[in-house]
């Protein structure tokens, strides 16, 4: 007995969060970032994610073997799913690919239900881990394959909600007939900029204006440039109904077909919205700019606009193009100034990683007729500039301004890469041939700039933009300020888009408040800490949604065009195959070694290929190949190539 006691003195307990893969094995980190490994029957329930206390059990080889003693927070509970029956028992199978077990259902909660329809289902009670845990039915969405069911299960799917609560809704209505009298209150107190040429540049579907720029020339021959940013602040009353939701939200989220707001449609499209030929509060950084792009005077005001012009990118872009239209001369300036600021950037070892996105055209039903990449072009470079040029001088002015802001702000920030995610994006470019610089103690952001553009028009540029961007650590809003690694700056906030970012709120009123010379007190700092990772959740969670509709839309689009050839990039190598990236709607999918038939192919991890044993064939990434659609599961979301 006392032998037995002694043994459980020597295990060693942790505690932390586990991450668990669709096949069910578990895999935790220690505080030296050494891996345990936890097999499927000693998960004890942990689902990925959850915060999890283990016992190391022992060792095989070089890996250390664990078990979950207990979950002790739950981070997941909800799930979306698809009904299936096996007789008369009953079973929701999750979407969610890392939830590796179905939920049963009680009988009296599937009544009614039909197999193929999917639903939002919560865990009851889930008490014996070799048992399915048993769940009730939340929502039913719809039956499945179906458009508007697929995206509603997205959402739903991430932790998001569809309709806003009727206490929220009554608020925003309000507010709405509150406006009149706030606008005429508010025009008295604030700077108007109604005689000067102001105008809002978005995409042509984009419903809610966050930003608009206005421009003057100066009698010195400077310019005047005003970034005109929705006032939202305005309308949100602290800790109200409408304020809590925002928080909670945290984010919009930009699907294929739809945007779902983190405030009501009456203020997201309507009164914050900086629409054409509309009175609207705004919060505005105003800036006196040299010709050379050089700000020699800033000021930071509440102010009213009108804006004149609403252009859509390809509107503006073409009267760059053109020198005709409405602005012409504005626009021609502010594109020049934004060059000179890229270039300054760039000196300074700012990061592009360029942005490859696709658009769907969709039919009535939703389903994908066509697939092409968006354009980027000057105009979204022009907006994207200012809005950098605007963050970046309300960040600096907030911390150099007073040393006890610096505790209570909210900043963006983006860490150092991590030394082994360099390393290997240092191996691929070796493996791709071209000879990397020398790996040394800490890497800057000229470094990685480096890297990109030795790569620039090459047929693998975009597989090392992705490696780098990955090799980066995640930006992520914070009351610590690191700096913004990727953009090279001191100082970095998000203050230009609060329609649709919490965070962005929070700036607004901090930054109200001091140049009110009202103190924010140091006990609200844990709350704009925890808020500001909660924001940092939700816009990954956010991200997650957005590409899953555009994988949806994409295999959705390939079901269409099984058997056709198409032209690829290889975009992976794994043990199992290929992973090739449809060159023109960006689909990707895998090229599996059981349909390679020509010889037995091996994986070269170092090599990033696989090569055949008797033909010497090679597949390494960044190959460029014409390969045939095979199979198209839209349910499970995959698409299968095969040589063509």
């Amino acid at each position: 007995m006392q032998h037995q006691k002694d043994h459980t003195k020597k295990q060693e307990h942790l505690e932390g969060v586990i991450g668990v893969s669709p096949r069910g094995e578990g895999l935790f980190y220690d505080e030296h970032r050494n891996a345990i490994v936890i097999e499927r029957n000693h998960l004890n329930t942990a689902l990925h994610n959850d915060v999890v206390r283990i016992v190391v059990s022992g060792t095989k080889g070089n890996m250390r073997y664990g078990k979950v003693e207990k979950v002790l927070t739950r981070t997941k509970s909800e799930f979306v799913g698809t009904v299936i029956k096996e007789g008369s028992a009953c079973f929701v199978e999750p979407t969610e690919r890392r939830m590796y077990t179905n939920i049963a259902l009680l009988p009296r909660d599937a009544k009614g239900i039909q197999p193929g329809e999917k639903v939002l289902v919560s865990i009851t009670k889930w008490a014996d881990p070799l048992k399915e845990p048993l769940g009730k039915i939340i929502e039913r969405i719809g039956k499945s394959g179906e458009h508007e069911t697929e995206m509603k299960a997205i959402v739903l799917d991430k932790g998001f909600w569809l309709r806003f609560p009727e206490p929220v809704r009554i608020e925003a209505y309000k507010i709405k007939e509150e406006y009149p009298t706030l606008l005429a209150e508010e025009k008295t107190r604030r700077r108007t900029f109604f005689d000067i040429p102001t105008f809002t540049i978005d995409p042509a579907d984009a419903k809610d204006f966050d930003d608009a720029l206005s421009f003057a020339t100066l009698p010195n021959g400077n310019f005047e440039i005003a970034i005109h940013i929705a006032d939202v602040s305005a309308f949100l009353k602290e800790k109200s109904d409408l304020d809590i939701e925002g928080s909670r939200r945290a984010t919009s989220i930009y699907l294929v077909d739809r945007t779902i707001p983190m405030l009501p449609p009456v203020l997201s499209d309507d009164l914050c919205s900086l629409n054409e030929g509309e009175e609207k509060l705004t919060f505005s950084v105003i800036l006196e700019m040299t010709p050379d792009a050089h700000i020699v005077k800033k000021s930071f005001e509440k102010t009213v606009i009108k804006s004149n012009k609403r252009f859509n990118y390809e509107e503006a872009q073409h009267i760059l193009d053109t020198g005709e239209g409405i602005f012409v001369k504005e626009l021609a300036t502010l594109n020049t100034l934004a060059k000179k600021m890229r270039d300054r950037r760039a000196e300074r070892g700012a990061i592009d990683f360029g942005d490859e996105e696709v658009k769907f055209d969709l039919d009535k039903n939703g389903f994908p007729l066509g697939v092409h990449r968006k354009e980027r072009g000057d105009t979204h470079k022009l907006i994207e500039e200012f809005m950098i040029l605007a963050n970046a001088e309300v960040a600096e002015f907030m911390t150099s301004k007073d040393p006890n802001i610096e505790q209570t702000f909210v900043y963006r920030v983006h860490d150092l890469p991590k030394e082994e995610k360099l390393n290997e994006l240092l191996n691929l470019l070796s493996a791709l041939g071209h000879s990397v610089p020398k790996k040394k103690a800490s890497f800057t952001a000229k470094d990685v700039q480096r890297i990109l553009k030795m790569v620039e028009g090459e047929t693998h540029e975009h597989l090392v933009q992705m490696a780098a961007l990955q090799s980066m650590a995640k930006a992520i809003y914070s009351t610590n300020n690191i700096g913004h690694f990727g953009l090279s700056l001191k100082y970095y906030t998000h203050f230009t888009s609060p329609i649709r970012r919490y965070p962005d709120i929070m700036v607004h009123r901090l930054l109200w408040d001091f140049l009110q010379k009202k103190q924010v007190p140091k006990k609200e700092l844990g709350v704009y800490e925890a808020l500001s990772r909660y924001a940092t959740q939700m816009e990954i969670a956010a991200t997650d949604a957005e590409r899953a509709s555009i994988k949806f839309k994409q295999t959705e689009y390939m079901s269409k065009h099984v058997g056709e050839i198409i032209n690829g990039t290889i975009s992976g190598v794994t043990e199992y195959g290929v992973y090739v990236r449809d060159d023109e709607t960006l689909a990707e999918g895998m090229m599996r070694l059981r349909d390679l038939r020509d010889d037995f192919y091996v994986y070269k991890k170092e090599a990033y290929s696989i090569i055949g044993e008797k033909t010497k064939r090679k597949f390494t990434l960044g190959d460029k190949l014409k390969v045939k659609v095979a199979r198209v599961n839209v349910e499970k979301r995959f698409i299968d190539y095969i040589p063509a």
